[in-house]
């Protein structure tokens, strides 16, 4: 008696796990399908100037790209080169907050793997900053493999070069 009781048990706690995991990723795809769609408004009406700065060796670079004008329909010039970091230091970009690509847009620069939702707000908003910054690669973040391990936190650059915390992702 004992031992059907333990395989039901097993069984009925490998069903949960099966759909507890189906239920996670379905919410995660559509967070990423539905809510980020949703909010990029200001983006959809943006009408100046928009380039992105990257390094042919790349290939990160090139998919964030493609999640970008996927998200935003944006005309977007692309500048493909093999060293960007004039690029960073002309736009005042600390080199404590620099990733692998570069976005001009309007008056603003956009450092890294940032998500749409943070440009857009940026672009809403229209703060008195030079810009907006997520230092390194993170994992899940856009154009990035892996799984997001906690908030993207996205700074705000000053004219002056310093920074702080713009929003969490």
């Amino acid at each position: 008696m004992e031992d059907c009781c333990k395989n039901n048990s097993i069984k009925i706690n490998n069903k949960y796990f099966w759909i507890m995991g189906i239920v996670i990723l379905l919410g995660t795809v559509s967070y990423f399908i539905i809510g980020s769609s949703s909010s990029v408004e200001a983006l959809q009406n943006f009408d100046g100037d928009v380039i992105i700065y990257k390094s042919g060796s790349c290939g990160c670079c090139g998919v964030w790209t493609q999640y970008f004008n996927g998200k935003t329909k944006l005309d977007t010039k692309i500048v493909t080169q093999n060293d960007i970091s004039d690029v960073k230091t002309n736009l005042g970009i600390p080199k404590e907050l620099e990733s692998c690509h570069t976005m001009k847009i309007g008056d603003y620069f956009v450092e890294g793997h940032i998500p749409v939702e943070a440009i857009n707000k940026l672009i809403e908003e229209q703060p008195d900053i030079a810009g907006i910054a997520m230092p390194g690669m993170p994992n899940g973040s856009p154009g990035m493999p892996g799984t997001k391990n906690g908030d993207f936190i996205i700074y705000s650059v000053n004219h002056d070069g310093s920074y702080q915390e713009f929003m969490r992702i």
